[in-house]
């Protein structure tokens, strides 16, 4: 049998072991990472799945309860990428449903109507199947949304990565580089958020998700070589950047990637996708994540073509809901 209750500040060096041996677990399902959040931005409840036999960890869910419609509802997570249910390579479908069936017994245990779960897609895993997916619909759930996610996967990529390219992503990078331009690992985040900031300001009305000091923070948190940014820089200054979440020991997430829109004839930001994914390559990792290019399953297709040409293809990150007051 399978038992949940909340996750307690005593059970953080468990958590966190357990979602690094994981086969789903990722930087945002760490307890480092919630860490950095100001106190009650969010109403958060973790919850471990144990073994009532020996008390091993068989999941854990990060979630946070929320008011939708006028209701409460267990949300798995607001402030992140995504949450889900953590499972490690031992979990066969049993398992998975019965720590579906003990989530929503706990949730409903707390007056939640409702919940709501999105999973990191299946390149993240280290042993993928939609075991979680069959259960959730199997009990109800549907797909709130499908967003496509574009994935590199690296390991297709022979030494000169660029021929993987397609002409228009090579001509770019090169003519950045005649234009004298270089990237380069630049540790200080604010070299680059005012060029992140103008962007996402002039073009979508709205700011990063994180501000320079949480940025820093975060990275206090998470330890050395979880998040990493790279910048363009030219003569006339920082041109593009990048910052990169290592989610896990398979996957690196470009959480933020964005240019000066003054200076886009120079491709400044060509030159950062082929150097990042290079480094990506060369790090070790499997799949390079270069983030949505959906938004609530509306195609932005230029993105899309453009993230295709440096051999992007979408990948579903799934968001399930479902009413469990039923």
């Amino acid at each position: 049998m399978i038992r949940a209750r909340q996750l307690e500040f005593g059970d953080r060096e468990r958590w966190a072991e357990f979602v690094r041996l994981s086969s789903s677990g990722t930087l945002f399902h760490l307890p480092e990472f919630f860490d950095y959040h100001p106190p009650g931005r969010f109403d958060n409840h973790h919850v471990v799945l144990e073994d009532e036999g020996d008390g091993s960890i068989v999941a854990i869910a990060t979630g946070a309860l929320s008011t939708v419609n006028g209701e409460r509802w267990f949300r798995s997570y607001p402030g992140a990428s995504w949450g889900g249910l953590v499972l490690n390579d031992g979990a066969g479908l049993e398992t998975v449903e019965e720590c579906v069936d003990a989530l929503i017994a706990h949730a409903r245990g707390l007056g939640a109507a409702g919940m709501e779960m999105t999973s990191p897609p299946l390149v993240y895993h280290r042993r993928p199947s939609n075991y979680l997916d069959f259960a959730l619909v199997r009990r109800g759930f549907t797909y709130r949304k499908r967003e496509l996610t574009a994935v590199i996967d690296l390991g297709r990529m022979g030494d000169e990565v660029e021929l993987a390219f397609r002409d228009s992503a090579r001509r770019g990078a090169s003519r950045a580089r005649r234009m004298g331009i270089e990237v380069f690992e630049e540790p200080d985040f604010s070299a680059f958020y005012p060029v992140l900031e103008t962007n996402l300001q002039e073009r979508h009305g709205v700011r990063p998700t994180h501000t320079i000091e949480e940025l820093e923070r975060l990275r206090g948190l998470l330890g050395p070589g979880m998040i990493t940014q790279f910048v363009a820089r030219g003569e006339q200054g920082v041109l593009a950047g990048m910052v990169m979440f290592r989610c896990n020991p398979r996957v690196t997430l470009a959480f933020y990637i964005s240019h000066d829109a003054r200076f886009q004839a120079l491709r400044p930001v060509n030159l950062v996708y082929q150097e990042v994914i290079r480094w990506a390559r060369d790090s070790g990792y499997r799949h390079l994540d270069l983030g949505t290019f959906t938004l609530d399953m509306q195609v932005n297709r230029g993105l899309c073509r453009f993230k295709e040409s440096f051999s992007a293809r979408g990948h579903f990150r799934d968001t399930f809901t479902g009413r469990i007051d039923g």
